[in-house]
């Protein structure tokens, strides 16, 4: 059963320098309230996983603006100018990283393995450092799994046991963030009582969710 909290409450959770992961694509299904409430909290040092940094007056973006990050992992920054200008100058440290290896690195992360290997950024700057392995006579880079502290997570629809659904292409980076964070806060803009969900429509069990806000 997942515990009922306020968005304060929910904040309350994540400290300075914690690492939080939060989902959404460009803004769409990232949970806006439990952003909203990280920024008046206004704690500090965060490093942010995520695919974007958003635009700046919405979802991640306020958390660059409000400068609460000291590092963002994403695949792109380019619709937050905000992003940009803080990087060149020294005041937030950003990993840009493949799309596609950004989510299997998360996925990694959540099911316990000890990475990925990808031919993804073999031969450019995002090989540097890292570590290669052969396989069958092709060349891989390893990519190492990703998990964070806390995740904010946003759902169409959960139970009160935390059975999830998503609503179309809110389903992105979500359920994969659900599974590889120590604690998971589900902002739900319809909470229904268990039982209400056909266990068929349930995108991701409740055993990975331990909190529940109303956004």
């Amino acid at each position: 059963m997942a515990k009922m909290m306020t968005q304060q409450a929910a904040a309350a959770l994540v400290k300075d320098g914690m690492s939080v992961m939060i989902g959404g694509f460009l803004g769409v299904g990232t949970p806006e309230s439990l952003v909203d409430a990280l920024v008046a909290q206004g704690t500090k040092d965060l490093t942010v996983i995520a695919n974007d940094t958003a635009v700046p007056d919405k979802g991640i973006g306020k958390l660059v603006v409000s400068k609460q990050l000291k590092k963002a992992i994403v695949s792109h920054i380019g619709t937050n100018p905000e992003t940009g200008r803080q990087m060149n100058a020294g005041e937030l440290a950003v990993d840009l990283v493949p799309q596609g290896t950004l989510a299997e690195i998360i996925r990694a992360g959540g099911a316990g393995l000890g990475g990925i290997l990808t031919p993804t950024g073999l031969g450019t700057v995002v090989a540097e450092g890292k570590q290669t392995i052969t396989v069958d006579g092709r060349e891989y880079l390893l990519e190492k799994p990703l998990r964070a502290d806390v995740a904010f997570i946003k759902a169409h629809t959960a139970d009160k046991a935390g059975n999830l659904i998503f609503h179309r292409s809110a389903r992105n980076f979500n359920p994969l963030m659900a599974m590889a964070a120590d604690v998971v806060v589900v902002e739900a803009t319809n909470i229904v009582e268990t039982g209400a969900i056909d266990p068929d429509a349930v995108m991701l069990p409740g055993i990975f969710v331990n909190y529940l806000v109303q956004g």
